[in-house]
This record gives C-alpha cells, sequence and structure tokens, in this order.
C-alpha cells in the first residue's frame, strides 16, 4: 500500500490504527471501541472510574456510555471507498453487542435440549454456537455471559452428555470452548458450581476417555476438555482434589502422548497441581508418568512443555518410587545431563535438585558411574562455574562433595578440587 495522508481524527489515540468502531467517551473524546473496552476492563477493579487516557479526566467503567460515533464511522468507509485502488481495504459497519435478553434465549435453548429429540439437540448444537460466535467477538459479551450465568448452563449441557452417554461432538467442541472463554477463578458463582463438583471432574474425564480423535482428527476437544479441566481444578476444595483415583490419572497421563502441545500443557499443569494433595504423588508415578515424561522431553518440545515435564519430574522424585521409575529408563539420567544448563533456568533448578535427590537418597555405585558417564557429573560442575543463581551453586556443590571419592578420576571435579571450589 503506497504512502497515504490518514486524517488525524481517523486514528484512535490508544491504537493509532484507524477506527473501525468509533465512540465518544463521556469525556468528549472518540476511540476504537476495542481500544477503549479493553483499557477500561484492564483498569483497577476496585475502582469504580478509570481515566481518560487523552484528558486524564475521570471516566467511568460503564461501556454502556460509550456513545457510538456514526459521523466519523461514515466519513471513514468513504475514504477508504475513495482509498480502495491505493490498498486500503473497508471498514465493515460494525456489529453491535448483543444484549442480556438475546443471550438469555440462547441458554434457554440449550437448557431446554430433549436429548431424545433430534430437532431439539439441534437447536441446542445452534445456540451454542451462536454463544461461541458471540464469545470470539469481544469483552463486551463475555462479561454479559457471565452476568446472566452462562456458566452454569454450559455445566449442564456436559453433565447431560455424560449422563446419557452420548458425546455430542458438534456442540460439545463449543461449550467447552464457552465455558473456558469466560470462566473466572476469582468469580464466586463459577467456584461454587465447580469447586467440589465430583460429578463434573467425572463428566470431563469421560470426555478425555472417548476416542474423540476419530471424529476429530486435530483432538480439538482433547485439547479444550483438558483446558476446561485445569480451570475446574484451581479452585476445587482439597477434598475433591486428594480423592482423586488412579484411573483420573491414568487418562491424563496417556493425554500426554495423544494431544496437541495446548492439551499437553495443561495436562501437565494439572497433574503438577494436584501432584501436591494426598498421595497423587504415588498415583501419578503408578500410572506410568515418569516413563511419558522422559519419552515427551525426547522429542524435544517446545520451551514450556520442557519447562513443566521438569517440574512435575522433580516433584515425583522426591519419592523413593519415582527415582527408581527415573532411573529404570534408560535414557533417565542422559536426559536429565543434556537438558541442563540447555533451555532455561527454571530446567536448570529441577534438573539439579533432581541430582541432588538422587545422590543423597538413591546413590548405588551404578547410579554414581552412570552419572559419570552420560556427562552428569560434568554438567554439576559447568553449573558451578556457570552463571547460575546461589543456591544452585550451593546445591552443585553439595552434590560434588557428597560423592567426589567416587569421581576423583573425574576432569572436571580435579579442576574445581584443584581451585578448592568444592572444598
Amino acid at each position: 500500500m503506497e504512502e497515504l495522508d490518514i486524517p488525524q481524527y481517523f486514528l484512535c489515540p490508544i491504537s493509532l490504527q484507524i477506527m473501525k468502531d468509533p465512540v465518544t467517551t463521556v469525556t468528549g473524546i472518540t476511540y476504537d471501541r476495542e481500544s477503549i473496552e479493553m483499557w477500561l476492563y484492564t483498569a483497577e477493579e476496585e475502582m469504580v472510574t478509570a481515566t481518560c487516557p487523552v484528558t486524564k479526566q475521570y471516566l467511568p467503567k460503564d461501556v454502556e456510555l460509550l456513545t457510538p460515533n456514526h459521523m466519523v464511522r461514515r466519513l471513514i468507509q468513504a475514504w477508504c471507498i475513495v482509498n480502495a485502488e491505493k490498498g486500503v481495504d473497508r471498514i465493515p459497519t460494525p456489529k453491535y453487542p448483543m444484549d442480556k435478553s438475546n443471550i438469555l434465549r440462547l441458554i434457554r435453548q440449550v437448557n431446554n435440549s430433549n436429548s431424545n429429540s433430534n430437532n431439539d439437540q439441534q437447536v441446542c448444537v445452534n445456540a451454542l454456537r451462536k454463544m461461541d460466535d458471540l464469545v470470539s467477538e469481544n469483552e463486551k459479551n463475555i462479561k454479559c455471559m457471565e452476568e446472566v450465568g452462562a456458566i452454569k448452563a454450559i455445566i449442564g449441557f456436559i453433565m447431560k452428555s455424560y449422563k446419557i452417554g452420548k458425546l455430542l461432538i458438534p456442540g460439545l467442541e463449543e461449550a467447552l470452548r464457552i465455558f473456558h472463554s469466560i470462566w473466572k477463578s476469582s468469580h464466586e458463582d463459577h467456584k461454587n458450581h465447580v469447586k467440589d463438583n465430583h460429578d463434573l471432574v467425572k463428566a470431563i474425564l469421560w470426555i478425555l476417555k472417548n476416542e474423540t480423535k476419530n471424529i476429530c482428527p486435530d483432538n480439538v476437544v482433547t485439547a479444550r476438555a483438558m483446558l476446561v479441566l485445569k480451570d475446574v481444578l484451581e479452585v476445587s476444595t482439597s477434598n475433591l482434589l486428594s480423592g482423586l483415583d488412579s484411573e483420573f490419572f491414568q487418562e491424563i497421563v496417556r493425554a500426554l502422548r495423544k494431544s496437541n502441545q495446548q492439551a499437553t500443557k495443561a495436562a501437565l499443569q494439572v497433574l503438577i497441581a494436584v501432584s501436591m494433595w494426598g498421595r497423587n504423588k504415588l498415583k501419578i508415578i503408578e500410572s506410568g508418568a515418569i516413563f511419558e515424561l522422559i519419552e515427551l522431553e525426547l522429542t524435544n518440545p517446545e520451551k514450556r512443555v520442557s519447562e513443566l515435564g521438569f517440574c512435575l519430574l522433580a516433584n515425583l522424585c522426591v519419592l523413593a518410587d519415582g527415582r527408581a521409575k527415573l532411573l529404570e529408563h534408560a535414557a533417565g539420567i542422559a536426559l536429565v545431563t543434556k537438558r541442563t544448563l540447555r533451555i532455561s533456568a527454571s530446567i536448570d533448578d529441577n534438573a539439579i535438585q533432581i541430582f541432588g535427590l538422587i545422590c543423597k537418597f538413591s546413590a548405588t555405585k551404578e547410579v554414581l558411574l552412570e552419572m559419570l558417564r552420560v556427562g552428569g557429573v560434568s554438567k554439576i560442575c559447568m553449573v558451578m562455574q556457570a552463571n547460575c543463581e546461589i543456591h544452585l551453586k550451593k546445591k552443585a556443590r553439595e552434590i560434588l562433595r557428597s560423592h567426589s571419592h567416587i569421581w576423583c578420576n573425574s576432569p572436571c571435579i580435579q579442576i574445581l578440587s584443584f581451585d578448592k571450589t568444592i572444598e
């Protein structure tokens, strides 16, 4: 597109882009709706007013007080049409947010669907699709759905599908996406609906167990279900979290190798969160998580997946069973060695913690020699010399001191001993 002289009043003072939906605030300044609504939503929650970005005057946070500036919109649209040949895209007439009555009508259609009627099911699915479209349009619609209790209707739909044992893929994907989009962990009504809802957790687990990949090859439903499960467990009671059974962990661990990156990250976050409760660490280990974590890491996943995987691995290695499973895997020690000082400080921290636990509680001669053979000892020495946190260097020094009699022939140990670094 060639250089154009854009009229200054066509530009939003916040985004500095041509306004698609100009609205005027009570301070008399015109902004693009999306920009000013985001400005108001991100203002301090406890404050009744925000500040006008241009005039610095107090600005009510009620988006209902934003007035569409039709004159400016028409001028912008006319200017875009005139300059279309120069590469300017036409600005469409904006869609305005739906009011609560329309959203309540959609919720009633979801709630009133009869599982035995194909017609009612289609009405329900169509309503969910419309709600999904509204959620993706703007923040105003999301807030409106929060206020009218859409989360309860979505939970009801998921539970209804679970109870009749019928996986309604066309509506289920939308329902899960709506739940995750409008979910607010700080919202008391949201928390009350899920915090001790054992049946909802069973329903989500049922979704994960079904072979949805046969219908959705890219595992979209699995990914959405895992994100919803993460949302639910973040606010669940200790009674629910400590009462999760082995089947739950087996299904989550199974999803680690059969999901996309988004679902894998959510699954790891779920396992990390619940590992702190009751006997969950042992249940996770018994479900084969250590093997799956190592195999997952061998595929060279993205950085965040590696960080979460090592965090969970360090949590599980606190138990003797966890360390034993790590040492059983032929690539266990070698993998921890390879990842140290290569990806991020978070992984370095967890890797040294794993080495420390192994060297303190599981340090057979074979294990110590294996660490020497695959370069684990050299990596621990490098931590001493690298630009790492003080506590990490201290931990590395403790590991080297405790087994220096076994590793005394290692060149790096000899160098550090000469420098008196580990004395």
